[in-house]
């Protein structure tokens, strides 16, 4: 497979956002949806809807999300309709709570862990998405970029638990956390792979925002303070290679700081789910970086 190309950027401002998505060189078409976390209620490390809001507007894209599978203040539709509010991106841009009326069933090709993927009914609404990741660690999956916000973000609360579970349903947080766990992130992969084959991968485009580099997830309520400093956006039409991107810069940052999130992907085999992306053809681990400073 040829090398892909991920731009790079250090600068982190509403306009670097916007230079990125143009060097691309894709034009999302039709209704655009625009993947983001809106983040757990408590924590604070989610991209602010003043860095996103003129990409957003320029797409005229809707914000999307779908509910969680763990108690929280997002697990239920009126609880995530008010972070909607609450966290302010209800006032840069419509938005959509892709499975507060179901789901959509989506066949997983060669999947190595899932038959059958469980995601929002809302997706089919859209024609092409922009896939708008916070790049940090998690407390399951090592880190969080291109490849979770597709996998997890786009599955319903039942269809993350099925994720979780590798297949099977899950009928608790204990279920999920005593699955196996390489499983899972296969799983995750598989997941991708079924959303993407919907789309179609001529319609999706992959920006990660590197900053805010927490060892957890925006879906912490009570993150962990970041140790190292921000890094930058990368942007890519390959969600394998832009998440591998993401991982080599913080093995190469000179920041000490990167320790403890690097602790946190290894202790978890994050880079698995990347593997798993690349086994099944989502994409390629081989990239050229593009600056654009």
């Amino acid at each position: 497979m040829q090398k892909a190309k991920v731009f790079f950027t250090k600068t982190i401002t509403p306009e670097s956002l916007m230079n990125i998505y143009k060097a691309l060189g894709r034009e999302l078409h039709g209704k655009v949806a625009v993947k983001i976390s809106t983040g757990e209620p408590g924590g604070h490390n989610f991209l602010q809807p003043s860095l996103i809001a003129p990409l957003v507007q320029k797409l005229q894209g809707t914000i999307v999300e779908c509910n969680t599978a763990y108690e929280g203040r997002r697990n239920t539709s009126e609880a995530h309709w008010q972070t909607f509010k609450d966290h302010g991106f209800a006032a840069i841009a419509p938005c959509d709570l892709m499975d507060e009326e179901g789901e959509l069933v989506l066949p997983v090709r060669n999947g190595r862990q899932l038959k059958e993927n469980y995601v929002g009914s809302h997706l089919a609404n859209y024609d092409s998405m922009l896939v708008l990741s916070h790049f940090k660690g998690h407390a399951m999956g090592g880190f969080g970029g291109a490849l979770k916000n597709v996998a997890i973000g786009i599955a319903s609360a039942r269809g993350k638990g099925y994720i979780h579970c590798n297949g099977n349903p899950c009928s608790s947080l204990d279920d999920m956390f005593a699955a196996d766990h390489d499983s899972f992130l296969e799983s995750m992969a598989d997941a991708n792979g079924a959303v993407m084959d919907y789309l179609g991968t001529r319609n999706m485009a992959y920006i990660n925002v590197a900053n805010r580099l927490s060892i957890d997830c925006d879906c912490d309520a009570n993150p962990h303070d970041p140790e190292m400093a921000d890094i930058g956006i990368f942007a890519s039409l390959d969600p394998v290679a832009i998440d591998q991107a993401c991982v080599d810069a913080v093995y190469a940052s000179s920041d000490p700081g990167k320790a403890a999130l690097i602790e946190r992907m290894e202790s978890l085999n994050g880079i698995h789910t990347v593997e798993a992306a690349a086994a099944l053809g989502l994409g390629t681990r081989e990239y050229e970086t593009i600056e654009l400073d």
